[in-house]
C-alpha cells in the first residue's frame, strides 16, 4: 500500500497501449462495496478468497497491466499464479515513506482503527517480504517520481520481453 501500484499501472498500460486492471477495483465492482466494507462486514478471509479467484482468471488474459493489493501476493498460490503468465513487479518503499503517504487515506481498511499504525506497516511489510522478493524485479518508489517509476518497470518489461523473444528463437532454431 501506498506504493503506487495503481497510478504507475495506468501510466504503464497507457505507454504500451495495454489495458488497466486493479484488482482491488475488480473486486469492489463485483461485491457492490469497498474493500473497506467487505473487510468490515465479511472479514480479511472473505475478501482474500475474492482476490483468489480473480487472480485465476488472469491468467486467461493477456496485454494488460495488473495492479494487486499489497496482501495479493502473501499467498504463494497467487503469486505462482501470477508468475506463470506475467512479469511480476515489486514497487516498494519504507514503512515511514508509506505512512507518510498513506497517513491521510481513510481507506486503508488494515489500518483504520490501529492504535500504531507505522507499527502495523512495519508488521505488514516484515510478514509480507519474504513473498514481495519473490517477485521478478523489486522497484524502491520512494525517491523516484511515479512518473519514473513507470518507465523503469516499462523498460524491466521490454528487457523481459527481449530475453523471452531470444529464447523462443533458440528453441525454433535447436528443435
Amino acid at each position: 500500500m501506498g506504493t503506487g501500484k495503481s497510478t504507475v499501472g495506468r501510466q504503464v498500460a497507457d505507454a504500451l497501449h495495454y489495458a488497466f486492471l486493479d484488482t482491488d477495483r475488480v473486486i469492489e465492482a463485483r461485491a457492490g462495496k469497498s474493500v473497506s466494507e467487505i473487510f468490515e462486514q465479511n472479514g480479511e478471509p472473505a475478501f482474500r478468497e475474492l482476490e483468489h479467484r480473480i487472480v485465476e482468471e488472469l491468467a486467461r488474459r493477456s496485454g494488460t497491466v495488473i495492479a494487486t493489493g499489497g496482501g495479493l501476493p502473501a499467498n504463494p498460490a497467487n503469486l505462482a499464479s501470477l508468475k506463470t503468465h506475467a512479469l511480476v513487479i515489486c514497487l516498494w518503499a519504507s514503512p515511514q515513506a508509506i505512512w507518510e503517504r498513506t497517513r491521510d487515506h481513510a481507506h486503508r481498511p488494515l489500518l483504520v482503527n490501529e492504535a500504531d499504525p507505522l507499527a502495523k506497516i512495519r508488521e505488514l511489510l516484515a510478514v509480507r517480504e519474504p513473498h514481495y522478493r519473490q517477485a521478478d524485479v523489486l522497484i524502491n518508489t520512494e525517491l523516484r517520481s511515479l512518473r519514473e517509476v513507470a518507465q523503469q518497470v516499462i523498460h524491466q518489461f521490454r528487457m523481459a520481453q527481449a530475453v523471452r523473444e531470444r529464447e523462443t528463437r533458440e528453441v525454433k532454431r535447436d528443435a
